[in-house]
């Protein structure tokens, strides 16, 4: 069994904790952080490096964190973990998810935890959904595909984080038996299910998001986009889209505005979502190549969508899908915007860029190269939480101070 070790590089005081990161993707599952504060620009060699975990196990999770704690998942030799940290990078607990190992060469987990009301919640890639305290203990388990018949469009596994929200725990198994399914946060029991959406799952998480006088639950497919009533599992609106292989990339929403995007020659497309209450419709208002994205992630910054296709970051216009600039960078990757920012952490060297967010231009500020690089691909999303840089590679967490 490895053990996590950490390394202390600086002498770090913690002040007061500015913002959690409970999930996939921040608070509003936006990839957006509000913290201001921060350096404008990087010294050549990058930011200081507080410390270093490892023997975080193998994978792809990102990390949660929530009241000073960090909460990873990883593949150990024997099963596939929730690890939790305190802000130091040392090892408080660990606790079973499931079976290690994964599928097509890609062992480990793709899920990031979700925290919420003194537990976590994740989803293994064999699809064990795990409630843990946030002392580590179980409180219950079931499985999507043993036990509701999940099924994917493919065979890369499970990769979705859980969403929570009002009490449920929602997540898309996919199949005939219907593709949204939510459960009761507390005791894990069936809440619904959404029968009328019957695609199989993709790899992308759910969004939540008000519109119309309805909370909403969107997702993407490899056939199509829905918009899910959140408190009976209905369906509210769907149209056609089609995905080849893997669809990752979370949906984009805003004020009616629906942006999907997918690699394998796909590219992306824009929809307009109209109506309230229960009467809602839906029609793609333009598809195009400007961005396909793979699986690092799009961001919306206003009127303007944000990301990387390929080895080329882009800026379109949500509403209009008009490309605004497209410019080669530090390669292709996952994006995080802070403030006026982006940071950009690329999928083959490990690079990590520090871009202008600016809808008019691309302009590059800072670069620096992430050391102790694995030799598989850094698929894990960069995350900033309380000025610090969070940098997963494998069994490797790095946390850069940002202010």
């Amino acid at each position: 069994m490895r053990i996590i070790t950490t390394t202390l590089l600086l002498s770090y005081t913690l002040t007061s904790f500015a913002a959690d990161w409970p999930q996939f993707r921040g608070p509003n599952r936006d990839g957006v952080s509000t913290e201001k504060g921060l350096a404008k620009q990087w010294p050549e060699k990058g930011p200081k490096l507080l410390w270093k975990s490892e023997g975080l196990g193998g994978g792809w999770s990102s990390v949660a964190i929530a009241d000073k704690t960090i909460y990873t998942m990883g593949d150990l030799e024997d099963a596939c973990y929730l690890f939790a940290l305190n802000l130091q990078g040392k090892q408080l607990w660990k606790a079973r998810v499931g079976e290690p190992k994964g599928h097509r060469g890609y062992p480990g987990p793709r899920s990031t935890p979700t925290v919420s009301n003194g537990h976590v919640y994740v989803l293994g890639q064999y699809g064990d959904l795990v409630c843990i305290s946030t002392a580590g203990k179980e409180v219950w388990r079931t499985n999507i595909e043993s036990n509701y018949g999940g099924r994917m469009m493919s065979g890369w596994k499970w990769s979705e984080s859980p969403l929570v929200d009002d009490g449920k725990v929602v997540v898309t198994p996919g199949g005939t038996k219907g593709g949204v399914l939510a459960l009761d946060a507390k005791t894990g029991k069936q809440v619904w299910r959404c029968k009328g959406f019957t695609d199989s799952a993709g790899y992308s998480s759910l969004i939540v998001r008000d519109f119309g006088g309805v909370k909403q639950y969107i997702q993407v497919s490899g056939k199509s986009v829905v918009g899910v009533d959140s408190n009976n599992g209905e369906v509210l609106w769907q149209a056609p889209r089609a995905g080849k292989t893997a669809v990752v990339s979370n949906p984009i929403f805003h004020e009616g505005s629906l942006f999907v995007t997918s690699s394998y020659g796909v590219g992306c497309s824009g929809f307009e979502v109209t109506g309230t209450g229960g009467n809602f419709k839906v029609k793609e208002t333009y598809a195009n190549k400007s961005i396909a994205n793979h699986h690092g992630g799009c961001i919306r910054v206003g009127d303007y969508v944000y990301g990387a296709s390929g080895s080329v970051l882009v800026c379109l216009n949500l509403k209009t899908g008009k490309e605004m600039w497209k410019e080669r960078s530090a390669g292709k990757g996952a994006i995080v915007v802070v403030g006026d920012k982006i940071i950009l952490r690329a999928e083959s060297k490990g690079t990590i860029s520090l871009v202008e967010l600016n809808p008019n231009a691309y302009k590059e500020i800072s670069r620096f190269e992430q050391p102790e690089r694995t030799r598989k691909k850094a698929w894990a999303h960069p995350v900033v939480c309380d000025g610090t840089l969070y940098i997963r590679d494998q069994g490797l967490l790095l946390a850069y101070d940002l202010r």
